[in-house]
């Protein structure tokens, strides 16, 4: 990519690590932590491999809030389109305020905030937590009208299971 430069990269050789390979971010600097057997030619093959890892799990992070108002504009045409205005939020954007929830809606002014927790989970996962808030402009509360709207959508039970599984392993518990 013309105009990138590759990062500062500080590589720590370690004794006690055999075999595995790790990269971190601190600051504006890369950190590799490699074993200390391997030669330079192996050094800079991890590098090189961790340095793209890293901006891979970073381009899955860096999300945009148009990118996710274009993907609620789709599930809208897909799964709502018969309620016309009352579907379209006055704004969807991430958010790093909610650890309690993976998102949120007020139908009063037609905001839809997700959770940055989710920016790195697969698409249809994050399909359904907008979709679910989406069907929140249309019916506020969780009544049976509701969940035949998030129903809608073909993966939301394999979805709402993705989440207990997250809820479940990090042991924090999310409301609905």
């Amino acid at each position: 990519m013309a105009g990138t430069r590759k990062p500062v990269v500080e590589v720590r050789r370690s004794q006690r690590r055999r075999r595995t390979v790790s990269a971190y971010r601190d600051g504006e600097r890369v950190v590799v932590l490699i074993p200390d057997q391997f030669s330079r030619a192996e050094e800079s093959e991890w590098v090189d491999r961790m340095l793209a890892r890293l901006a891979a799990r970073e381009g899955r992070l860096a999300r945009s809030d148009a990118e996710l108002l274009a993907r609620a504009t789709r599930l809208i045409s897909l799964y709502l389109s018969e309620h016309g205005a009352a579907a379209i939020p006055a704004s969807v954007r991430w958010v790093t305020n909610q650890n309690g929830r993976w998102g949120s809606c007020t139908p009063a002014d037609r905001t839809i905030r997700i959770s940055h927790r989710i920016q790195d989970m697969p698409d249809w996962v994050i399909d359904y937590v907008l979709l679910h808030e989406l069907a929140h402009l249309i019916v506020p509360s969780h009544n049976a009208a509701f969940w035949a709207l998030v129903a809608r959508y073909p993966k939301s039970e394999r979805a709402r299971g993705y989440l207990e599984g997250v809820a479940a392993t990090t042991g924090v518990p999310l409301t609905d």
